[in-house]
């Protein structure tokens, strides 16, 4: 698990964005340009998982704001991370390195699918498509 955290709140991310950002990514170079990335985007707390364990452990301890998925860790899918997220309202958007969304069960067709090598427009409309009243327990 790695964390990149500016130090601020994340109430201090700018207004269209997520404070607090889950990468769940088993390759640690793209989870780290991806943190950075965001980063780079204003957000205020970036942290990576790179098994679905770890992402449901991250998830537990403390609720991200958004999710970046990837659909394939090492040998397992990652659809119990989609599950949990969407039980919990968390939004989220899943990222392959497959062009296409035939691996995406029926349950997550709504959701949205970055392909890798990421085109930075797509992801950052990826995570301002966060809202912070779709969170569970958000007024």
């Amino acid at each position: 698990m790695t964390t990149i955290d500016a130090g601020q709140p994340a109430a201090q991310s700018p207004a269209d964005l997520p404070g607090d950002v889950l990468i769940v990514e088993d390759d640690p170079l793209i989870a780290l340009d991806l943190s950075e990335t965001i980063m780079s985007f204003g957000v205020a707390s970036v942290r990576t998982a790179g098994t679905v364990a770890g992402a449901l452990q991250q998830i537990d301890e403390r609720k991200p704001d958004f999710v970046l998925l990837d659909l394939r860790l090492g040998g397992e899918k990652s659809f119990a991370v989609a599950q949990r997220l969407k039980t919990l309202m968390i939004p989220f958007a899943f990222t392959t390195g497959y062009v296409g969304t035939g691996g995406v069960p029926a349950a997550f067709a709504d959701v949205a699918v970055l392909i890798k090598p990421y085109v930075l427009d797509n992801l950052r409309i990826a995570l301002q498509s966060w809202h912070p009243c779709g969170r569970a327990g958000s007024p």
